[in-house]
C-alpha cells in the first residue's frame, strides 16, 4: 500500500526542510506557515509577482530587493524574509511555490495531519467540509486538513486526492464513462 508520506525532494524538499529545521529550532513553525500562506496567496493573485520569481532574466539582487519589498508589506517574519532571500541569492526562486507547498506538509506532518485536495463544482458548506474531514479521518486514522477549490467543469459531485488515493465521484467522470462504454458497444 502506497504511503501517505508527503514527498520532500529535490531542490524544492531541501529548502523547505531546511526552513523547518530552522523554524523548529526558533519555535516559529506556526509563523512561518502563515507567511508561507501569505506569499502563495499573494503569488496566486498577482502575475507580476509569478513574473518575477520565475523569471530566469532578472537578476538575484533585483529579485530580492523587490521580493523584499513585497514581503515587508505582508508583515511576514524576519525569518522567512531571510529564507527568500537565500533562495534568491541562490538563483532557486522560481521554486518558491513548491518550497512552500513541502514546508506546509512538513509541518502538517509534525501536527499529525494530512491534507486532502478536494475539487467540488460548487463550495462546499461547513457542515459538508466537517463531515467530509469526519470520514476522511476515520479512513485514514489522521486530522485531516481540506483544500478545496471549486471546478464547475465537473458538474457536480466531487474529486478527492489523499496522498496517492483518489476518489472522483464528479458527475463529469460518470458521463464520460458512461460515453465510453456506449461507444466501445459493452
Amino acid at each position: 500500500m502506497a504511503t501517505e508520506e508527503p514527498i520532500v525532494a529535490g531542490v524544492a524538499g531541501r529548502y523547505a526542510t531546511a526552513l523547518f529545521d530552522l523554524a523548529v529550532e526558533q519555535n516559529k513553525v506556526s509563523e512561518v506557515e502563515q507567511d508561507l500562506v501569505k506569499f502563495q496567496q499573494l503569488y496566486d493573485m498577482s502575475p507580476d509577482l509569478q513574473r518575477l520569481v520565475k523569471s530566469p532574466v532578472i537578476a538575484a539582487e533585483d529579485q530580492v530587493r523587490a521580493l523584499g519589498s513585497v514581503l515587508s508589506k505582508a508583515a511576514v517574519s524576519d525569518l522567512t524574509k531571510n529564507f527568500f532571500n537565500v533562495v534568491s541569492r541562490n538563483r532557486r526562486l522560481f521554486s518558491a511555490p513548491e518550497m512552500a507547498r513541502a514546508f506546509q506538509a512538513l509541518a502538517a506532518k509534525s501536527r499529525g495531519e494530512v491534507t486532502a485536495q478536494v475539487s467540488s463544482a460548487h463550495p462546499l458548506t461547513d457542515a459538508q467540509a466537517e463531515e467530509l474531514k469526519a470520514v476522511l479521518k476515520a479512513t485514514v486514522g489522521k486530522d485531516v486538513k481540506l483544500a478545496t477549490k471549486v471546478d464547475s467543469a465537473l458538474i457536480g459531485g466531487l474529486i478527492v486526492k489523499l496522498g496517492s488515493r483518489m476518489v472522483d465521484s464528479s458527475i463529469k467522470t460518470k458521463l464520460s464513462n458512461l460515453s465510453l462504454s456506449l461507444k466501445g458497444g459493452n
